[in-house]
């Protein structure tokens, strides 16, 4: 059951433990993680250990998320977000500026998996955790892209195709960061990409990018989901007209290097909302894609597929203010910051999993927990059965959605009512750990 195979077996318990505190408390500060002195000071300490790095925290929940991913068609979405600590900045050691310029801060970039049928989360693929240079560093446009920060998404990209490679297909999808001209032209084997236009290209032909859909004919009208913006807002339903044709780029003048190709070729998909409410902001995106878009089908499935970014979103809202408020941690070392950044984000994506498979699920109950177990689960959860049919866990055994039916009982979910949350799911699966753990041990025990 351990997922933090450290070398060091009370490393790996422990780094279980401060996860599993991370989700039942809904916080990466100290104090209610340790529950009291003597948890305060190991969490201290495990924080600390030389044997502990962020890239061996991430790698053990990659590890899980490509089991969960194989002959799976899934999008491998990716973004950056930044942990500012304006306000919270006392005694903060070894951290440059954050977006402000001015405050300390982090930034972290994951890539999330997700099924490209259902929209599940299936877990963390990749992370990138770092902070700036105080100094000034030389011309961003001078340097190698190896150099920049915007190397992130090329790195991105190469880890999930290189981990995501049993998968049936991977689709890489970025926002507006993502528009490296490099991303496409170094993009590796076994990885397709979706990534919205930041920059208006000169194109092989003469004239720019943005301009060149205006001459082209709908290839179709349809509707896309907008996602929500933030709590309250249920989201909406967008009509839009589709536009599509392949485009060739040229490389940058500035910017650009010798070593990638003069022209690419890509397709283009322009998504421009059509009647958008009064006081709306219309949706207009600007897609490059290495997939087809030669069909509308193809079109509006390049549009499917990037609305599934809207996942990333909910992951860092669920590793911020809405969720485990990272930026409130007391934690003040970078390395020790970046450590817990690792374990906060593993924390946000298995809760945002669990919520997901709540009404039901096709996923198997291995996404998060080992397959071996499912019996002992299955003993463990028939005690939170009751004689009503609403009561029951009727979901099928080894799902997902089995194991988060049981989770949410042991988090207190009465089976009526609101559907359990990502509150009830992160207390439930703490109590429901440790009521299968003493199983374990009685279990191995009683063994002649």
């Amino acid at each position: 059951m351990n997922r933090f195979a450290i070398g060091d077996r009370r490393l790996a318990a422990r780094g279980e433990w401060v996860l599993d505190r991370m989700v039942e408390t809904g916080s990466t500060v100290l104090h209610r993680l340790g529950g009291g002195r003597a948890g305060e000071v190991a969490l201290q300490r495990y924080l600390s250990s030389p044997h502990v790095t962020p890239a061996g925290i991430v790698e053990t929940f990659s590890a899980r998320t490509q089991d969960a991913c194989r002959k799976r068609r899934v999008v491998a979405v990716q973004d950056t977000t930044e942990i500012n600590f304006s306000g919270r900045s006392a005694a903060r050691q070894e951290l440059g500026p954050g977006g402000d310029g001015s405050s300390p801060g982090l930034f972290i970039h994951p890539v999330v998996a997700v099924d490209a049928e259902d929209e599940a989360v299936l877990g963390l693929v990749h992370a990138q955790i770092w902070t700036r240079q105080a100094e000034r560093v030389s011309s961003r446009r001078k340097r190698p892209l190896e150099e920049k920060e915007s190397a992130r998404w090329l790195e991105g990209s190469r880890a999930s195709a290189e981990r995501l490679a049993g998968a049936a297909q991977v689709v890489g999808v970025s926002d507006r960061e993502g528009d490296v001209y490099a991303h496409f032209a170094r993009r590796p084997e076994g990885i397709e990409l979706i990534v919205r236009a930041a920059q208006d290209r000169a194109l092989a032909e003469g004239g720019l990018l943005f301009a060149a859909p205006r001459e082209w004919d709908v290839l179709l009208t349809t509707s896309v989901r907008v996602a929500p913006r933030g709590p309250g807002d249920k989201g909406r339903t967008a009509a839009v007209a589709l536009r599509a044709k392949p485009v060739r780029l040229k490389r940058p003048r500035n910017g650009g290097e010798p070593r990638d190709p003069a022209v690419i070729e890509l397709g283009l998909v322009e998504v421009r909302e059509v009647d958008a409410p009064p006081g709306v902001k219309p949706v207009s995106w600007l897609l490059l894609t290495t997939l087809p878009v030669t069909s509308p089908e193809a079109a509006a499935e390049v549009v499917r597929l990037y609305r599934l970014r809207w996942r990333i979103e909910q992951v860092f809202r669920a590793l911020k203010s809405e969720g485990l408020r990272l930026e409130d941690s007391q934690v003040h070392e970078a390395e020790r910051l970046f450590r817990l950044s690792a374990l906060a984000l593993g924390a946000a994506v298995r809760t945002l999993q669990l919520v997901d498979a709540r009404d039901g699920s096709r996923r198997p109950m291995s996404d998060v927990l080992d397959a071996d177990l499912v019996e002992a689960v299955a003993v463990i959860g028939r005690t939170k059965e009751r004689a009503t049919e609403r009561q029951k866990n009727h979901h099928p055994k080894g799902s997902l959605a089995w194991l988060a039916w049981i989770v949410a009982r042991f988090g207190g979910w009465n089976c009526y009512g609101k559907p359990p949350g990502p509150k009830t799911m992160a207390i439930g699966w703490t109590a429901f750990e440790a009521t299968l753990t003493g199983f374990l041990i009685a279990q191995r025990e009683a063994l002649p």
